[in-house]
């Protein structure tokens, strides 16, 4: 396996090949003095699967326009061509005569990774030893004394694509099991493309044509109530009504528009909840809960919710016929089997494509587009849960929080077998099933950023509280890592932050549009940074193009490269200051 990148100017071009194993850097230049050596890079895209970062829409077609023959000039055309024009690039690349050959091996991590970020970020999120933009303006003319410069670049991001990789092996091993299994290449599709790729495979075996259709702008929906739906309280039944009489709008992107009469808090036993049209909320702010010896405090989450209320009111895509509903029962079941026979692969494989098949019925560029099915699903499964939610707060039960496809429970132990009770004819009812996670405590500083501690001690962390990702910038971990050691275990703020030694849990990664620049350095678009005791804090990082501030920079020294010993300058007071600001963001005094 060969990891490439390239770099195109004017009068320079660079292929750069990474050997996954030896850690080995090839690199093969065009330019005044140096013809490239076509053959050298021929052999070695015909007999290695090469892996990149964009390279299919990019890289791919640079590299066979510089195998057919491309001068420097025509392919920096080229490449402004595809980076400017907005256009597909398979349509610049028909127009340039530019095919790239179907023997050529190759996985593009763009869509693969979480997070839509640029490479640079991706390295950010990492922890990547060396962050660095590009060194130079890409209309400059490169002298010879500058292609070590770009070689060195280079390197780095081919660097960085080995790392991405590694982190998504998994996804892609996955990826490849399905991609033997349907006889489509999935290993660079995304988990939607994927679901695409997968029930649009699956639905042609059973004879069933994954057409797509068009919904006009300012197309309406009614919502179509089921029978089981119904509520006790003048409140809800006021709601319900509002719900079944509003009309729900499609929009230019397709996507629907929540009717404004739905767009309102709704209070139920003192706690108030808000319709989407993605999903029902909580209002919940500055809320910690810590449960008393004789209480209970718990999670109830609905298992596969959208899937499952999908195959219990029999939606379907209309275009599709109802036989869609008999392959994505089949899909469902097959995932239940395989989960329960602890087939993990299988398991994991078609949790994917369920996952991602939802959001492919609110996307206009689907066959699923379906935004009837989408209403249908979404406004149901929040009115179910508002019918839970109604009947345990009628038993004296505290919700302390509603999110989507679950609530979170407060109440006293005497109370159980009547929850219980409860619950379960709720799930007889309305054909869904619940899961349960007990808690010790919940501190909420919304409904969708929390931390929650079990019983056991383990923290769950949601939104700004969780641990930095592909899908998530680092942001200052350190002060929810010392948030979450004292409510969980007692750990004193001060004693978790100045006994932690790894720098990258005290940097901010933050994406500066346009460029970032400290002390006349200039930084890049891609910025990470951490507080120093030796800046004053009325000096920051600067937007390149404006000067303004780059947001939460005061006082910071950017940090590009990890250094190999600990700084001896990071400014503690302010980590343990914003970590105990933090402690009252969610409630706790």
């Amino acid at each position: 396996m060969l990891f490439l990148d390239i770099e195109c100017y004017s009068n320079y071009f660079l292929i750069s090949f990474l050997h996954h194993k030896t850690g080995k850097v090839a690199a093969f230049e065009l330019h005044d003095t140096q013809p490239l050596q076509i053959d050298a890079v021929k052999k070695l895209m015909n007999n290695y699967t090469t892996v990149s970062f964009n390279g299919l829409s990019y890289d791919l077609p640079m590299i066979a326009a510089a195998l057919k023959g491309f001068s420097n000039a025509r392919l920096k055309t080229l490449s402004d061509s595809i980076i400017k024009s907005n256009l597909p690039s398979w349509r610049v690349c028909k127009d340039n005569n530019i095919f790239v050959p179907k023997s050529w091996d190759h996985i593009d991590l763009i869509e693969v990774a979480p997070g839509q970020a640029s490479l640079k970020i991706y390295g950010g999120r990492m922890n990547a030893p060396k962050m660095q933009d590009l060194p130079l303006e890409p209309d400059a003319l490169i002298q010879p004394e500058q292609f070590e410069l770009m070689r060195l670049y280079c390197a780095n991001d081919l660097r960085t694509t080995q790392m991405l990789y590694e982190k998504l092996e998994g996804e892609i091993e996955l990826r490849k099991s399905m991609s033997e299994q349907y006889g489509v290449d999935l290993r660079s599709k995304g988990g939607a493309q994927v679901a695409k790729a997968v029930i649009g495979k699956i639905l042609q075996d059973h004879g069933i044509d994954p057409h797509r259709v068009d919904v006009s702008p300012g197309t309406s929906y009614k919502y179509s109530l089921p029978k089981f739906i119904k509520f006790e309280s003048a409140t809800l039944k006021s709601v319900l009504e509002k719900v079944v009489n509003a009309d729900f709008f499609v929009q230019e992107s397709g996507q629907i528009k929540l009717p404004a009469e739905l767009d309102e808090v709704i209070e139920v036993s003192g706690k108030k909840y808000k319709f989407g049209i993605g999903g029902l909320h909580s209002q919940e702010e500055c809320q910690a809960i810590i449960k008393k010896e004789n209480e209970i405090l718990e999670d109830r989450d609905v298992a596969s919710m959208y899937p499952n209320i999908i195959l219990r009111q029999g939606f379907y895509p209309k275009h599709l016929t109802d036989d869609f509903l008999s392959v994505y029962r089949g899909i469902v079941d097959r995932r239940i089997r395989a989960k329960r026979s602890g087939d993990k692969l299988t398991a994991d494989s078609l949790k994917l494509v369920i996952n991602s098949s939802f959001g492919l019925f609110g996307s206009k560029y689907s066959f699923l587009y379906s935004p009837d099915l989408l209403i249908q699903t979404t406004v149901s499964g929040q009115l179910l849960l508002l019918m839970l939610i109604e009947r345990l707060s009628a038993i004296g039960v505290e919700v302390v929080s509603a999110n989507t496809d679950g609530i979170v429970l407060l109440y006293s132990s005497d109370l159980l077998n009547e929850v219980e009770s409860v619950c379960f004819g709720w799930e007889m009812e309305v054909g869904l099933e619940l899961e349960t996670t007990d808690y010790a405590a919940i501190y909420s500083a919304s409904v969708n950023n929390y931390l929650a501690v079990t019983k056991s001690g383990k923290v769950k962390r949601k939104g700004v509280f969780s641990e930095a990702n592909l899908s998530k910038n680092p942001d200052l971990q350190i002060i929810y890592n010392a948030a979450a050691e004292y409510l969980s275990k007692g750990v004193a703020i001060e004693e978790t932050i100045t006994k932690t030694t790894d720098i990258t849990k005290f940097v901010s990664v933050r994406r500066v549009q346009g460029g970032a620049v400290w002390r006349d350095q200039l930084l890049g678009k891609a910025v990470r940074f951490y507080y120093s005791s030796l800046i004053p804090k009325d000096e920051c990082i600067r937007y390149a193009k404006n000067t303004n501030k780059v947001p939460k920079s005061d006082g910071s020294r950017p940090l590009m490269d990890l250094p190999d010993v600990f700084p001896s300058d990071v400014n503690y007071q302010v980590y343990i200051d914003k970590a105990n600001a933090l402690l009252k963001e969610v409630g706790y005094a």
